[in-house]
């Protein structure tokens, strides 16, 4: 069974030199499909040029927390723009899968309330699409859970790098949402997280690299790739007491069913 990078920011210009190699490493490894994640207007055009370049490249379209400042229209009007990009994808090679990378991040200098009503937005436009959500949260748990309990999405999402108790993992596993899986759990420190993900059943996760961020433990520094998914199945089986063959049927079956590809 092929690995799917359920989250990657491929498109970034620190894959610029090499992209297509990597990409190559990437399927002798077994990486066969990868999401890139929207992150800010400007990029969806060029991130879906990229995308329908190159079979089992899949793209979402969304306003990330840390663009948020960066937004050049109101948030009222971000849902009915998200909608007519998604349309025009879909009108071409339909590779948008999902709305997102949106979310609520209390880790920097953008005041929640003012990344709230563009996360809203992002809610709104996933819901009238019929199309997952990817969500990125950064201490903000209570605050998108408690959201999400006020909201029909009837295609759920992923709480991308979840990093958490198993508590929430559970609350967000409940409420329809998939726990994106990556290099966080090569690291010793994150007992918690590690514990949770162990615990949750193997249908709740998507093995993601967030590449070319959240390096693993022993490549600090350095540039993540998505061809070092297959450690994150290594670390995740190991955890579990199962095979790496398990975690990659599973967790391929569950990226499969959550952005229809």
């Amino acid at each position: 069974m092929p690995l799917i990078d359920s989250h990657c920011h491929f498109d970034f210009d620190a894959f610029a030199a090499d992209r297509q190699q990597v990409w190559a490493r990437c399927e002798v490894l077994g990486v066969q499909g990868m999401v890139i994640p929207g992150v800010s207007i400007p990029q969806w055009r060029h991130l879906f040029a990229l995308v329908n370049t190159q079979t089992g490249w899949y793209g979402a379209v969304g306003v990330h927390p840390w663009w948020v400042k960066d937004l050049a229209i109101v948030p009222e009007r971000l849902a009915s723009a998200i909608v007519e990009r998604v349309g025009r994808e879909r009108s071409g090679a339909n590779r948008c899968v999902a709305v997102g990378e949106c979310g609520l991040d209390a880790n920097i200098e953008t005041p929640l309330a003012e990344q709230l009503p563009v996360f809203k937005a992002q809610i709104e436009a996933a819901a009238a699409l019929k199309l997952p959500l990817i969500i990125h949260c950064v201490r903000a748990h209570n605050e998108i859970i408690r959201l999400l309990k006020q909201c029909y999405l009837p295609c759920g999402g992923v709480i991308h790098a979840f990093s958490g108790s198993r508590e929430i993992a559970e609350e967000y596993w409940k409420l329809g949402f998939y726990l994106g899986v990556g290099g966080t759990i090569t690291y010793p420190r994150a007992a918690k997280t590690r514990a949770a993900l162990a615990a949750m059943p193997l249908e709740s996760l998507l093995l993601e690299s967030d590449a070319p961020d959240m390096p693993h433990a022993g490549r600090q520094g350095q540039r993540n790739s998505p061809e070092y998914l297959p450690a994150v199945a290594d670390t995740l089986a190991d955890l579990r007491g199962i095979t790496s063959a398990a975690v990659i049927a599973q967790t391929g079956n569950n990226a499969r069913a959550l952005f229809g590809i």
